[in-house]
Parts: structure tokens; C-alpha cells; sequence
């Protein structure tokens, strides 16, 4: 008897679309240590009256010393300042930035979120940095922790107010495969199983948002294979919405995450 996993891809194959055939491709025999994970880049989440609204509030936050928050090896190479979590301020900007996050459909579509963190407001100034670290796999406190599937950085200010501060991203295997540094408002999301740092300060000052998400689906390549899917599935709907490969994409794209989802 064959797997369901392997059921749904068969039943894939029977679409006879090209772009079906690639999500295939892209697949079969990728496996999470195998791959180096999806980045997806969120252009605009927030806008230019958010900015500012974040920006008056980050002026009134109460600041401590970001390894309060550090694990024990990350605590050696984190030289930053978070938002204290009793700053009275911290309501207001979740208000904001989770607002605009949880609401923006390609965060649904790419994270299928089930639990997101309270985001951490950092800042580094000259001289700050964090070296290479990798994100504790179980987040918070019992009964209220969380795996951290998924991690986003938002870049809450403009990158000619500093110099340096790149955020670099390895891939699973350890080599760097993104280099970023993204105008204020927009967002990356990326493994949080890989490696990865913030360059030193040369300049100026640094401010992000950060958080972390437990998925749905927590294999990575599974993941991948929905939000290709669904990507394929909202075109074709679009376009010819009574024809039989909308109603098989339909029918796919809600039993593959009916299988794979771990809620």
C-alpha cells in the first residue's frame, strides 16, 4: 500500500500542468537536512505612517542589554539593546507590527502559522553585532513554549542611516546565502534552523523587529510544496474556476495540509 504522502503526489502528477511538474521536481528527495530552506521577502508590510508611529515609540522605550534574552552560547556573540518587556510602550508596537504581520496573506500562505512570538524591538548601535548563532529550537515558557519553525526580522529604519549591520543568513549546510539589508517597513522569513548574524556597526544605528513562528507544517520541504501549490492553485482558480484542474488543486492543496499539519 502506498504512503499517503505518496498518494497526494501521484494525484499531483494526474493535474498534467507544467508548473505542477516542478513543484514536484522541486520535492521529491528534498528533505530538511537536505535543503536550504525557503526565504521569503515581504515588501511594504509596513507602511510610511507605521514607521513613524514606531519611531516616536521606540524614542520613549525603556532599553536593556539584549543578552537578558541570549541563550548561553548566543549570550558570548550578542552585543545589542531590546525593548524592556515592562516598557510601557510594548502594546503599542505590537499593535502596530503584529497588526500589519499576522493579517498579510503571504505571511499566512508562506509560515501557515499555528503560534507567533511577541516580537523583540533591537537596536545596535555603533560597535554592535551578533555573531554567528543559531535560534533555540523550543521558545518561551512552559505550558507556553513554542518550536520556532520560522524566524522574520522587520527592518523598522532606512539602511543609509547605517553602515554595516548586514543580515547574513547560512544556508542548512552552513554557507551564506543571503545578504541583507532591506529598506525600512519591509520583512524577510527564513529558516530559523539555519546559522546566521548581524555585521558590525560602522555607523548609526540599527532597528529591527523580530520574531519567531511555529508552523502547521513543520517539515520544511512539506511546507515549500504547500505554498507553491496554493501559489499555482489561486491562478488557476482565478482564471478558469469551473475547469476539473481547479477543482483537483482544490481538492489537493486542502488534503495535503489535512495530512501534514501537526496543530
Amino acid at each position: 500500500m502506498q504512503s499517503p504522502t505518496n498518494y497526494f503526489i501521484n494525484k499531483l502528477r494526474a493535474v498534467h500542468n507544467q508548473q505542477i511538474d516542478t513543484i514536484i521536481l522541486c520535492y521529491i528527495g528534498t528533505r530538511l537536512e537536505a535543503r536550504s530552506g525557503m526565504y521569503t521577502r515581504i515588501p511594504h508590510l509596513l507602511s510610511e505612517s507605521d514607521l513613524a508611529a514606531i519611531e516616536n515609540l521606540l524614542s520613549r522605550a525603556d532599553w536593556v542589554d539584549g543578552r537578558v534574552s541570549a541563550g548561553a552560547q548566543a549570550g558570548q556573540v550578542k552585543h545589542n539593546q531590546e525593548v524592556a518587556h515592562h516598557s510601557v510602550v510594548r502594546d503599542e508596537l505590537n499593535a502596530i507590527v503584529m497588526g500589519r504581520l499576522v493579517s498579510h496573506p503571504d505571511y499566512q500562505a508562506v509560515a501557515l502559522p499555528h503560534k507567533v512570538a511577541e516580537p523583540f524591538y533591537v537596536r545596535y548601535g555603533e560597535g554592535g553585532d551578533y555573531g554567528d548563532h543559531t535560534d533555540n529550537p523550543i521558545m518561551g515558557e512552559s505550558p507556553h513554549c513554542y518550536r520556532s519553525d520560522l524566524a522574520i526580522t522587520i527592518f523598522l529604519n532606512e539602511p543609509d542611516q547605517y553602515d554595516g549591520g548586514e543580515l547574513l543568513i547560512g544556508t542548512l549546510a552552513g554557507e551564506i546565502s543571503h545578504r541583507l539589508k532591506y529598506p525600512a517597513g519591509d520583512a524577510i522569513i527564513y529558516p530559523a534552523a539555519t546559522s546566521h548574524r548581524v555585521e558590525p556597526l560602522r555607523r548609526g544605528q540599527r532597528w529591527v523587529a523580530i520574531t519567531w513562528v511555529q508552523s502547521l507544517i513543520r517539515d520544511s520541504a512539506q511546507r515549500e510544496l504547500v505554498y507553491r501549490l496554493g501559489k499555482v492553485r489561486d491562478r488557476i482558480v482565478t482564471a478558469a474556476p469551473s475547469s476539473d484542474e481547479a477543482q483537483q488543486l482544490e481538492w489537493l492543496y486542502a488534503n495535503l495540509i489535512r495530512q501534514w499539519a501537526q496543530p
